[in-house]
């Protein structure tokens, strides 16, 4: 089952990929799209943890 988190998680991952990418490609804002994606990679595995959680109880 795929909760909230790891939905928002994926997204943010997404967007920083996309920042990074454009970044990359136009010199700048390359560092923000790489804190976007490292914000959702953890928000993702909150989500993760979170889902374990309630499957243990």
């Amino acid at each position: 089952m795929v909760n909230k988190s790891q939905i928002a998680g994926l997204a943010k991952q997404l967007k920083g990929a996309v920042k990074k990418a454009a970044g990359k490609a136009t010199g700048n804002r390359q560092a923000e799209g790489v804190a976007d994606k490292m914000a959702g990679k953890m928000q993702k595995a909150y989500g993760d943890i979170k889902d374990k959680f309630r499957k243990v109880i």
